[in-house]
């Protein structure tokens, strides 16, 4: 069990049912997945490429990463239908929790320059979206073995049906957001 897991279930959940006056335990939001994507936009002329970009992916997360492909025809962009794009890995239950706790402990204080997260990632559901400009920040990826400096996507799914809930729920397991 991880340690921020571990700390969720024997002192965060209590302290949020608390803080937001919730009559039922089960109403207590909770993490349910996190999503991690990377696009590579020059996969439409090379798709080798891709597999680069899928294995950082893998390392990062300690799960395969799958080939993501283009829903639509897109004829600027010289883009086909079924081509691939991107790799993504949805991630529940254990690796869920090591990866957040590497997030917010290891993966975050690296960032360059860093300020705090916007509080302004949140979708109107308890849902967290921010970007990575960099993936190696992460300590899973040689740094020479890197080509390109690619950027990806973190969504972080709660159970919370409103921002508030969410964004206590994240602060509580230790994610900087910025001070207003």
């Amino acid at each position: 069990m991880s340690n921020l897991e571990n700390k969720y279930k024997n002192e965060i959940a209590a302290s949020l049912k608390t803080k937001l006056q919730l009559q039922n335990t089960m109403q207590i939001p909770k993490i349910e997945k996190v999503v991690i994507n990377m696009t590579y936009s020059d996969a439409v002329k090379n798709s080798k490429l891709l597999n680069k970009t899928a294995d950082e992916l893998t390392a990062i997360t300690g799960q395969k990463a799958v080939i993501t492909k283009a829903k639509k025809a897109i004829s600027n962009f010289k883009l086909r239908e079924g081509m691939p794009l991107g790799a993504k890995v949805t991630l529940r239950r254990e690796k869920m929790w090591a990866f957040l706790d590497k997030l917010v402990h290891f993966t975050i204080p690296r960032v360059r320059d860093f300020r705090g997260l916007s509080p302004k990632g949140f979708d109107g559901r308890g849902n967290y979206n921010m970007g990575m400009k960099e993936q190696i920040v992460f300590p899973e990826v040689n740094y020479d073995k890197v080509d390109k400096i690619r950027g990806m996507n973190i969504t972080i799914c709660t159970s919370s049906n409103d921002d508030a809930g969410g964004k206590a729920l994240l602060e509580a397991l230790g994610m900087p957001f910025k001070k207003n």
